[in-house]
């Protein structure tokens, strides 16, 4: 049996070929579309429940299986699954955009809100029905004729154009290695060193083996004192994907593409811009709104930020002969500063995270929090270093998860949760349980030792855990809003920036670190020390941060940009920005959030829900860190309710008022 086809428990990870997607993919799209056939004819009733058992089952189905095709294509590229997947991707699309936008089946939504059974609607069932609605006019379905055709268009080709954006950032990404030589890695710690080492002699090469995959790049930029090396990793690493690199993986004609669909498809459906069709399903009411917010920002953080670059403008010249400060210089002279100022480096914090005592940690304050337990438990595969764990409630199952940590060739870098499947009381009868992935990009252990995360591994571990816990502890049996599903995406951060938090708490860090080597957990010392740098250059990161999400926001509130892409991230950086990076920069090429990642005109999300997350913890730094009453009080107000009603209405009320900014600023240290 084709194992796509079997919806029945968990993805057969193992077992799925390049050759089973085509034949699984065809024959779920022909049941779908039977469905969708059904479900708008007469033998269907204009009811929620009847509509659900005809064609959710059949659209769910179908989403399973090709989100375990995208996932195995984002974390097991192969050149075949690519081909499988490419050759798919248009067919599933245009269903997606077909069922969308089917006036037929907008109508009988339509007759079942208007109907006399919509007030008896819990309230779950009406917020996704509410969101139905909203979703059919934002796909068209309200469209007729020629538009709604190319409407269609615009969405297949929008999909062919962020896949092929992904594959040039990967593939741009693996098919850059340099052979550095002992005396090129001066500076660079011995961990670094020996999986460099392992990876050219795999290849039978000389030398140690430095790519552009961050666990082997990003400890170069940090500790190499060799500038001219740091200069050549600099140099590919920002110019990946664009017209400085290979042809063949240059993003720029895909770029303007992208912005110029994605404005064509805003006038479609009557919006001024891209950005505005974005809000719709946010919480922030406009463009404007957003912008003033970001700007708002920047101004408060700048001054903290030009005296963090006047700091490390003159210690670079006095301690490190650096009068000439660059861009391949900033992770160098910023963490020789932080090791004179705060006399310690992020080289000795590391010893005491092994990803062992990380995840022990992790586990023990979901645990004790969300009144949870989590076991190991057991499912198919995609690769060996990934592991498999349950959540239970009392004996009963709540959710599960897939946990893989580690960088490899064929995996697409960063960190992300996504859904394998989400809670749902299906119309047969039986609770589904949610089940999610959580993919990180770490440096795996060497010579037989744990793998050794940084401090800034942890926090990212946490992040997608808050993520990971907002799908899988969702309460709502209504599958368009629990978890995730219908919360807006400018609230979808609140529960993943909320769990950072715990990584600088003293009395969680005591218990979820041990040394490599003697096993003593991490001196108050040195734990006091981190809390003193936890702030050190935050003035740059936040400006660092507004500047990604002002130009994502002016690219798509403003008509036009696709032919001015430099130039309007050149404005932005003249406006925000105290250190702007080389003219060659070319971030936006491999910038996939906004071209390939569902984040257009929304990474200001992150700024966004970091002061709702801020604000909520809090309440935790009022009533105890690991206060079991507050816990179970986020648990159920935000986490469990998911997507069931507005954020903002969760968020009041967890906190028992409006959030405000106060807390961001102070636990940034620019209050």
């Amino acid at each position: 049996m084709n194992p796509l086809l079997d919806t029945s428990d968990l993805p057969r990870f193992a077992e799925i070929r390049p050759e089973h997607v085509t034949p699984a993919v065809d024959e779920l799209l022909k049941a779908a579309y039977e469905a969708l056939e059904r479900a708008v004819g007469d033998e269907v009733p204009a009811d929620y429940d009847a509509l659900s058992a005809v064609l959710d089952v059949a659209t769910e189905r179908l989403g399973r299986a090709w989100g375990a095709v995208s996932h195995l294509n984002a974390v097991a590229d192969t050149p075949e699954l690519r081909a499988a997947y490419n050759e798919n991707l248009p067919k599933v699309t245009e269903f997606y955009t077909r069922l969308g936008a089917d006036e037929r089946l907008y109508a009988k939504y339509k007759a079942i809100a208007g109907g006399p059974g919509a007030a008896a609607l819990r309230a779950a069932r009406r917020r996704a029905l509410a969101n139905a609605m909203r979703d059919f006019v934002l796909s068209g379905a309200e469209l007729t004729g020629a538009a709604k055709e190319r409407f269609a268009q615009i969405q297949e080709r929008q999909a062919e154009l962020s896949q092929k954006f992904s594959e040039h950032v990967l593939d741009a990404t693996d098919g850059f290695a340099y052979y550095a030589t002992d005396e090129e890695l001066a500076g660079v710690p011995d961990d670094a060193k020996q999986a460099a080492r392992a990876a050219a002699e795999r290849e039978g090469k000389d030398g140690y083996r430095i790519t552009l995959q961050f666990p082997s790049y990003f400890p170069v930029m940090q500790y190499g004192s060799h500038r001219p090396l740091r200069e050549r990793l600099y140099r590919a690493y920002v110019t990946r994907a664009s017209e400085l690199g290979a042809p063949e993986h240059d993003n720029s004609q895909l770029m303007r593409e992208l912005l110029a669909l994605r404005q064509e498809e805003a006038r479609l459906l009557g919006h001024e811009n891209y950005a505005c069709v974005s809000l719709v399903p946010k919480m922030a009411d406009s463009p404007r709104q957003v912008l003033d917010f970001l700007r708002d920002l920047a101004r408060r953080a700048r001054p903290y930020a030009e005296r963090d670059l006047a700091e490390l403008r003159e210690f670079a010249a006095a301690e490190l002969g650096l009068t000439d400060l660059a861009a391949w210089d900033l992770a160098y002279a910023s963490e020789k500063l932080k090791e004179k100022r705060y006399a310690f480096s992020d080289q000795e914090v590391k010893q005491y995270f092994t990803e062992p005592k990380v995840l022990e940690g992790l586990f023990r304050i979901i645990e004790t929090l969300f009144e949870v337990q989590i076991r190991p438990d057991e499912a198919p595969v995609w690769h060996p270093s990934v592991r498999f764990f349950r959540i239970e409630r009392g004996g009963e199952l709540v959710g599960q998860f897939y946990l893989d940590l580690y960088a490899r060739t064929g995996k697409r870098s960063g960190a992300w949760m996504d859904d394998v499947r989400g809670r749902w009381a299906r119309p047969e009868g039986r609770l589904q349980t949610p089940v999610a992935h959580l993919v990180c990009n770490f440096a795996e252990g060497v010579g037989g030792r744990p793998a050794l995360l940084t401090h800034d591994n942890v926090i990212t571990l946490f992040h997608e855990f808050g993520h990971g816990l907002h799908h899988m502890l969702t309460q709502v049996d209504d599958l368009g809003v629990a978890g995730i599903s219908g919360v807006e995406w400018d609230a979808v951060e609140l529960p993943s920036q909320f769990m950072e938090n715990f990584c600088w708490e003293w009395d969680v860090l005591r218990h979820m670190t041990a040394h490599v080597e003697t096993g003593e957990p991490l001196p108050r010392e040195l734990y006091d020390k981190m809390v003193a740098a936890k702030n050190f250059q935050s003035g740059l990161q936040t400006l660092r941060q507004i500047e990604f999400a002002l130009f994502d926001m002016r690219l798509h509130a403003e008509p036009g940009s696709e032919a001015r892409i430099q130039e309007v991230l050149d404005e932005v950086r003249r406006e925000v920005a105290v250190f702007p990076p080389p003219e060659f920069n070319r971030m936006q090429h491999s910038f996939s959030h906004i071209f390939a990642g569902g984040y257009a005109a929304g990474y200001y999300s992150y700024k966004w829900a970091e002061v709702l997350s801020a604000d909520a913890y809090s309440a935790f730094e009022e009533e105890g860190v690991l206060n079991v009453e507050t816990g179970r009080r986020l648990r159920r107000e935000i986490l469990e309710a998911g997507g069931s009603r507005p954020a903002a209405e969760s968020f009041r009320a967890f906190r028992g008022r409006e959030p405000r900014i106060d807390a961001l600023l102070r636990h940034q240290g620019m209050a």
